[in-house]
C-alpha cells in the first residue's frame, strides 16, 4: 500500500511559478513510475508528466518547456516545477503512483490532490 500526499499547490499571478511536491509512504517508491495528473473545472483528468524508474520523462505537449517532473528516490518524493504559469493551467493537481509486476498485477494509487489557481 501506498500513500501520496501533494503540496505546494496555491494561488499564483500568470508568468509566476510553483514547485509541487508528493511525498509516498511505505517502500518499493523506485520501482513506481510517478506522474502528474490535473483536472479543471468542467473537465476530465489529463496528464502533464510522468517520470519512469529509470528517470525517463514524459509531458503533455501544453506544459513542455514550462514544467519539469523530477523525483528523489531516497526521500521518496515526485516534484513537479513549474514555470511562466498561465491562467488555463488552473487545476486540482494529483500525484500518481503506478507499476505493474512482472506477474502482470497492477499497484495504483492517488493523492488527494493540490489546487492550483493562476490568476490573469
Amino acid at each position: 500500500q501506498v500513500q501520496l500526499v501533494e503540496s505546494g499547490g496555491g494561488l499564483v499571478q500568470a508568468g509566476g511559478s510553483l514547485r509541487l511536491s508528493c511525498a509516498a509512504s511505505g517502500s518499493l517508491f523506485s520501482l513506481y513510475v510517478m506522474g502528474w495528473y490535473r483536472q479543471a473545472p468542467g473537465k476530465q483528468r489529463e496528464l502533464v508528466a510522468t517520470m519512469t524508474t529509470g528517470g525517463t520523462t514524459n509531458y503533455a505537449d501544453s506544459v513542455k518547456g514550462r514544467f519539469t517532473i523530477s523525483r528523489d528516490n531516497a526521500k521518496n518524493t515526485v516534484y513537479l516545477q513549474m514555470n511562466s504559469l498561465k491562467p488555463e493551467d488552473t487545476a486540482v493537481y494529483y500525484c500518481n503512483a503506478i507499476r505493474t509486476t512482472t506477474w502482470g498485477q497492477t499497484y495504483d494509487y492517488w493523492g488527494q490532490g493540490t489546487p492550483v489557481t493562476v490568476s490573469s
